[in-house]
This record gives C-alpha cells, structure tokens and sequence, in this order.
C-alpha cells in the first residue's frame, strides 16, 4: 500500500472571470429592482393587488375634467376625459413597470422614460412604451368612484 498522496491541481479563475460574474450579477440585481415586480403600489386592480377591491377611491369631484388622479395604494388612475365619463387604467407603465407619476395636458405621464398615455382610453401617446394601459373595473354610484 502507497503512504504517496496525490496533488489535484486546482483551477483558479482569471480576475477578469472574477470581475466579470460580480458586474453581471449586479446588473442582473438592478434590472430585477427596476422591474416593479415587488410592489403593491404598481399592481392594477383585479390582480390581488389592490387593497381596497370594492372600497371607495374618491369622490367624482377629485377627478378633474380631462385629467385624473393616481390612487398609487390600489394601483390604478382614474381619468374624466369629459364631464361624467370616468375612465380607470392601471398605474403601471407597460414599458418598464415604473408607477405613473402625473396626469396632466391630456396625458398619463410615466416619469422613468417619458412615456405617456391617453385620458380617454390609456393609449400610447409617446415614449418608448410598447402598448396601452390595461383597463382597470371601477364603478360610480352617486358621487362615489369604487372599484369593480
């Protein structure tokens, strides 16, 4: 019997390798938070995602005739593109998932591309977003706007 041991040559990676894999690690980190992925606050309504399905948004009169209001908790707009026609769309960009920021001048405004979208039916109207606003169901009883 052989006392001899055996060496196995052990394989170091290049630091280029190294440094590489932690770049791409951190990228792959950053682009995952920038999805908007985790939060509520960008979840449209229908989904789980809003808090108060069925719960009352607002009044008719916080939605300003040709512009609208962000109700970023339930994760919806609401919009009033003429005098009681009330329009509700998700709150998440479809470009990259960011929160709409703004509605203002006739637009939905995204603020992490430019993008923005239409008060009457959430279309594209700019930006690099690739489609429309999905609908969101709310309904108005009275001067009450709920969810659907």
């Amino acid at each position: 019997m052989s006392t001899e041991s055996q060496s196995v040559p052990v394989q170091v990676p290049a630091r280029r390798t190294v440094i590489a894999c932690v770049g791409a690690a951190g990228l792959a980190a950053a682009l995952t938070a920038c999805g908007g992925g985790g939060s509520d606050d960008a979840k449209p309504a229908g989904d789980g995602g809003g808090k108060d399905a069925g719960g009352v948004l607002g009044k008719t009169s916080d939605i300003p005739q040709g512009g609208g209001k962000i109700f970023a908790a339930q994760g919806v707009v609401v919009t009033q593109p003429t005098a009681g026609q009330f329009k509700a769309f998700s709150a998440k960009c479809t470009h990259q998932g960011c929160a709409v920021s703004s509605v203002s001048g006739g637009t939905i405004n995204c603020p992490c591309h430019g993008s923005k979208f239409d008060v009457v039916d959430g279309s594209v109207k700019g930006g690099p977003a690739p489609s429309p606003l999905p609908a969101a169901a709310i309904s108005v009883q009275g001067d009450s706007i709920k969810l659907a």
